[in-house]
């Protein structure tokens, strides 16, 4: 005697339950491993670029709220695991301040604790000392930017020889900030793209982070490029091919090293 067919009830029942794990499945992936991050600001050019996507790996500093895929948890002091980025590391992090609904933002750590962070004529200053900075051969705009652009590369070297390429658009009210000492437990982070950055440098009230950032805010490492896409691509898919910028592909976004 055979069975009889599962109702139909049933049927969408182990539908469901097959959707729900799947979903904490990639939930759990994304707030534990590593997750994929769509850039949508200029904030880190040259580095990175709008329509760039990335992946971001969840445990190089540990685990915090910031971690969460969702983020629905409030700030938390402590993470798990725990441990400081490195000067020179490109992160993911969520701002603290009424009405940023816990968007991640995306800077580069310059000042650990201890360090005393600030800019002066447009230039980055650690404890008490000039970084070195070199202007480099290199467009500074995108080539599909339309709106005129004038920018140069500057090439920063943080102390222990970390480097990477930075924009310089001209004066700005962010070239000559006051001596910041960053306190324990936080990090002072800037925008490669120093003149349009809304990052340490900048007070709240001004749509900035205030100051140093604290650890648990940070919800992750920037590691690679995986594609990019121009500012031709649109929701239909047909246009994603002719708006791919292979050259951006598998970029590494871990800092170069070079002699001091």
């Amino acid at each position: 005697m055979t069975n009889p067919p599962p109702s139909t009830r049933r049927r969408w029942l182990v539908e469901l339950r097959g959707l729900a794990l799947l979903a904490l499945g990639v939930f759990a992936l994304h707030s534990l491993v590593a997750r994929p991050f769509h850039i949508l600001s200029m904030s880190m050019m040259p580095t990175l670029q709008v329509g760039d996507r990335l992946i971001v790996s969840r445990w190089p500093y540990g685990w915090s709220y910031a971690s969460a895929a969702l983020h629905l948890l409030p700030p938390l002091p402590g993470r798990l695991f725990g441990r400081m980025p490195a000067r020179g590391d490109v992160v993911i992090l969520i701002p603290s301040g009424a009405g940023r609904g816990g968007e991640d933002w995306i800077k580069r750590v310059v000042g650990l604790p201890g360090d005393t962070v600030q800019m002066i004529a447009g230039r980055l200053w650690l404890n008490g000392r000039p970084v070195r900075s070199e202007r480099v051969r290199g467009r500074g705009c995108p080539a599909e930017q339309r709106e005129p652009c004038a920018a140069s590369i500057v090439r920063e070297t943080l102390p222990g020889g970390v480097g990477y390429d930075t924009l310089d658009r001209g004066p700005s009210f962010t070239d000559d900030t006051p001596p910041v000492r960053v306190p324990t437990g936080n990090v002072f982070v800037l925008g490669d793209n120093r003149d349009v950055s809304a990052d340490s440098r900048v007070p709240l009230a001004f749509g900035g982070l205030g100051g140093p950032v604290p650890v648990e805010a940070i919800g992750g490492r920037a590691e690679v490029v995986t594609f990019s896409l121009g500012g031709s691509a649109g929701w239909n898919p047909l246009t994603w091919w002719g708006a791919l910028r292979p050259e951006r592909a598998w970029r590494s976004l871990r800092p170069a090293r070079y002699s001091e």
